[in-house]
C-alpha cells in the first residue's frame, strides 16, 4: 500500500514538471512569434517611410486686406500677381460696404470670389469707422494660423513686383512696417485723451502698415486706445473730398484728428514696440500740395493717377525711391531689405482702373508675369 502511494506521488510528480515544461515552451513560443511579428511589422513601416514621400512643411502666409468701397476695380491687376504664388503663400480678406458679395458678377478674378467679410460695417473717411474695419479685418485674419504677415491695401492700390520679391521683402525681416513719427503740429492730439493717451505716445503716419502677428493681435484685442479714438478723434468739420458744408467762423480751437493716420502708431508706441517695427509704410502715396486756402477748400488728397500718367516711368519713378526723410523727428530712413539698399514701396496708389490696366498691358511696367530683376 505505501509502495503504491510513493508510486502515485512520483507519477503526479512527473506529470506536473511535465505540464511546467510544455507551458514554459508555449511561452517561449509565444515570445518569439510576438518578437517575430513585431519585427515583420517594424519593417513594414520602415519601409513604407522609405517610399512614401516626407510631409511637407506648409508655408507661412501673407494675409492681403483690401479695403475697399464696393468691387475692387483693379482685381485683374492682383490676378496677375497673384499668379505668381505656386506654393499656397498668401490668403486674401476685403472688407466693402455691408451686404455686399464677391462672385461671379462682381469680380473677374477667382481669387476674390466670396473673399468678403460678411461682419463688415459702413466706413465713412475720417471716423474711427476705418480702423475698426481694419481691426475686423485682422480678427478674420488671425483665424489662419499660418498667416503671419498682414499688409493693409487701398482698392486703388497696385503691386510694384512680382509675388516672389513682394513676399521675401516682407517675409526677410520680423518687424512691422509701420509708418510712424513724432506728431509735433499742433491741433491732432486732443488733450482730453490724457491720461490714456499720453501726447509722448502720440504718433502720426500712414495707414497701410504691414503687420507681424504679434502687433496684429495686439491691434484686435485692444480695448483702451481705441475707445479714445472713437470719442476724441474726429476730423475737422471742413468740406472734405469736395462736398460744400458750413464751415465755423473760428476752427483754430477744433481739432483735425484723422483716426487711421494714427491709431496703429500710436499704439505700438504706447506699448512700447517702437523697437520691434520699421517705421515706414511700403505703400506709395504723392500727396497734392496745396495753399492754405485751397487746402481749407479741398482738403488733403492723394494725387489720382490716371490713364494718361500710367507710363513707365512714372513707376520707375516710385521704384527709385531709397529714402525717406522725417522733418519733424530729423530721421532719414534709408530703405534695406536683408540688410542692403532696397527700394522703399512695394505698392502704389492711388490709380483709376483704365491706368492700372494699362500698367498691366506694359508688362516690363510691373514685371508681374517674370522674375523681377531690377533693383533686386
Amino acid at each position: 500500500m505505501g509502495l503504491k502511494l510513493i508510486r502515485r506521488s512520483n507519477s503526479q510528480k512527473s506529470q506536473h514538471r511535465w505540464k511546467i515544461k510544455v507551458f514554459a515552451m508555449m511561452l517561449f513560443v509565444f515570445f518569439f512569434g510576438t518578437l517575430v511579428l513585431m519585427e515583420t511589422q517594424y519593417n513594414k513601416i520602415r519601409m513604407l517611410a522609405l517610399l512614401s514621400p516626407a510631409p511637407q512643411l506648409q508655408n507661412p502666409k501673407i494675409a492681403f486686406l483690401f479695403i475697399a468701397r464696393n468691387r475692387l476695380p483693379l482685381d485683374i491687376v492682383w490676378d496677375a500677381f497673384f499668379q505668381g504664388d505656386k506654393e499656397n503663400k498668401f490668403s486674401i480678406l476685403v472688407h466693402s460696404r455691408p451686404g455686399f458679395l464677391l462672385n461671379k458678377v462682381t469680380t473677374r478674378s477667382a481669387y476674390f470670389l466670396n473673399r468678403q467679410m460678411n461682419d463688415s460695417i459702413q466706413v465713412d473717411w475720417g471716423e474711427a469707422s476705418m480702423i475698426q474695419a481694419e481691426r475686423i479685418l485682422l480678427q478674420h485674419a488671425l483665424m489662419d494660423p499660418l498667416n503671419e504677415r498682414f499688409v493693409f491695401l487701398s482698392d486703388s492700390c497696385i503691386p510694384l513686383y512680382n509675388f516672389s520679391y513682394t513676399y521675401d521683402y516682407i517675409m526677410s525681416t520680423p518687424n512691422s512696417f509701420v509708418d510712424s513719427f513724432a506728431d509735433t503740429k499742433e491741433g491732432r492730439y486732443n488733450p482730453k485723451m490724457h491720461p490714456i493717451i499720453p501726447v509722448q505716445s502720440w504718433r502720426k503716419g500712414s495707414q497701410w502698415a504691414v503687420l507681424n502677428r504679434k502687433h496684429a493681435d495686439i491691434v484686435v484685442k485692444d480695448e483702451i486706445l481705441f475707445p479714445m479714438f472713437q470719442l476724441h478723434c474726429k476730423k475737422k468739420p471742413l468740406p472734405e473730398f469736395w462736398r460744400d458744408q458750413y464751415v465755423p467762423p473760428d476752427t483754430s480751437k477744433i481739432h483735425n484728428c484723422i483716426p487711421d493716420e494714427h491709431y496703429v502708431q500710436t499704439l505700438l508706441a504706447h506699448e512700447g514696440l517702437e523697437g520691434e517695427i520699421t517705421r515706414r509704410t511700403l505703400t506709395h502715396t504723392a500727396w497734392l500740395i496745396l495753399s492754405s486756402k485751397e487746402r481749407e477748400r479741398k482738403g488733403w488728397h492723394p494725387v489720382t493717377y490716371k490713364l494718361a500718367d500710367a507710363t513707365p516711368m512714372l513707376i520707375q519713378s516710385i521704384k527709385d525711391i531709397d529714402n525717406i526723410n522725417y522733418e519733424t523727428e530729423h530721421r532719414r530712413e534709408w530703405c534695406t531689405s536683408k540688410e542692403k539698399p532696397a527700394p522703399c514701396f512695394l505698392f502704389a496708389r492711388k490709380f483709376t482702373r483704365p491706368a492700372a490696366l494699362r500698367l498691366l498691358n506694359m508688362q516690363s511696367a510691373l514685371g508681374l508675369y517674370h522674375e523681377e530683376i531690377s533693383n533686386v
